[in-house]
């Protein structure tokens, strides 16, 4: 009968001692925020109250297969070299194959850790436990060598069980909170790239006699580095140009107004079409980032004789289409802008007819794809310009992007669409 009532006391007193522990835990980690502090503050309170040397969480990573769990946080006694590379990877693979606790009291012994290094001799003993959450693994929690050469028990066993499971839940909210505000400082950047984005824009379309020209941009939803502007040098002469910056979000757009900054300046001091877009090449490469570039597609509209002069760094080529339907596309020109700093360009001048209709656009058009993972495609772009030859340039405008959004029917939009679009009257 005594060793019975001592037996319940020694549980009461492990059950008490375990609730207290759990308690100081929950509380702590209830008013903190953030994946890193919330571990950390599980595992020092794991070591002090289990008596460990050091410890370990790795917790899973979502966004990659090879490698999906990475080590998160791990405390260690000052005294104490770091976990071996080889005995972590052994133990992290066993956990996953069979997602249960392991506990170890002679490591150099086991046989589910043969073969590790050397340098492994100095983990005597280990006791892990699998983070779980709706019966998914979400990561492991791990203690190292248990102090003044004791043993781990099956108390510690059930007492860090008890500690992951209380865990597992407040570490996932961590991570979903700070989940949630990088999608706000996203979100953030987007709208702030779309209002420099938009802000570059022309504010409308310019009122030319003899000449239509307009221009649009359907941004997509996350922000592109689509561009097209109408620039007047003096009374006679108009600067058309349309652009696409590599990249996407804030970069993509400060890099955007660059480009309006440089080709801006270049256009009302030279009235050539290749030395603008030499220089403004220039000046781009000077701060652009490796792997960074833009295609550009410049021109200028004389009205005096009513011919185009441009020159084309790499965009799209655009159609020119007489009143019977013949195409012409505009190719003289270059490489893209900011790779090459030393880079030329050609120019060509084309004579406008009436009834001329000139198409500038980026290759959110072409490039658009529908659920059969089919491309728009130039062919296509060109057949709706020919089919449509008397229609206004901006009611042609509106239905070129109409056709776009059709074809893509429930496929969401990827990239923006932009053109400019340029008849001369019959």
């Amino acid at each position: 009968m005594v060793d019975r009532l001592d037996e319940e006391n020694l549980k009461l007193k492990r059950a008490v001692k375990e609730l207290s522990i759990l308690n100081e835990i929950g509380a702590a980690i209830s008013s903190t925020i953030g994946v890193d502090k919330v571990t950390e503050l599980i595992m020092k309170k794991c070591i002090m109250h289990i008596g460990t040397e050091q410890g370990t969480i790795w917790l899973m990573n979502k966004e990659q297969e090879v490698n999906p769990l990475k080590t998160f946080v791990r405390v260690t006694d000052a005294t104490i070299a770091g976990l071996p590379y080889r005995l972590g990877i052994n133990l992290v693979g066993w956990m996953l194959k069979n997602q249960k606790p392991l506990l170890s009291n002679n490591l150099s012994q086991d046989e589910r850790f043969k073969g590790i290094d050397k340098e492994s001799a100095q983990i005597r003993s280990l006791l892990a436990v699998p983070l779980t959450l709706k019966n998914k693994i979400i990561g492991i929690i791990c203690l190292f060598n248990k102090k003044d050469n004791l043993e781990f028990t099956s108390d510690d066993q059930r007492l860090l069980s008890i500690i992951a499971i209380q865990s597992a839940q407040t570490i996932e909210n961590a991570r979903l909170y700070e989940e949630e505000r990088k999608l706000l400082v996203l979100e953030e950047d987007l709208r702030t790239a779309r209002s420099i984005q938009q802000s570059l824009l022309p504010k409308g379309n310019p009122k030319i006699p003899g000449i239509e020209l307009v221009g649009l941009s359907m941004p997509a939803k996350e922000v592109g580095g689509d561009y097209y502007d109408f620039i007047p040098i003096d009374d006679n002469h108009w600067g058309i140009a349309i652009a696409d910056v590599s990249g996407k979000g804030t970069p993509a757009a400060l890099l955007m107004s660059n480009l309006q900054a440089c080709l801006r300046g270049q256009a009302v001091i030279n009235q050539s079409v290749k030395d603008t877009v030499i220089k403004a090449n220039i000046m781009l490469s000077r701060f652009m980032d490796p792997g960074k570039f833009i295609t550009l597609f410049y021109g200028i509209l004389n009205l005096e004789d009513q011919t185009f002069t441009y020159t084309n760094a790499g965009h799209n080529f655009p159609f020119l289409l007489d009143k019977e339907g013949k195409v012409k596309t505009l190719e003289k020109g270059g490489t893209v802008l900011g790779i090459l700093k030393d880079a030329g360009y050609d120019e060509e001048t084309v004579q406008l007819e009436p009834a001329n209709l000139l198409l500038m656009y980026t290759d959110g058009i072409t490039e658009a794809i529908n659920a059969e993972e089919e491309m728009f495609e130039e062919e296509r772009l060109l057949a709706l310009l020919q089919d449509n030859p008397s229609l206004p340039a901006q009611q042609l405008s509106d239905k070129i992007v109409e056709e776009v959004l059709r074809f893509c029917g429930t496929t969401p939009q990827a990239d923006d669409i932009t053109l400019v679009l340029m008849k001369t009257k019959p």
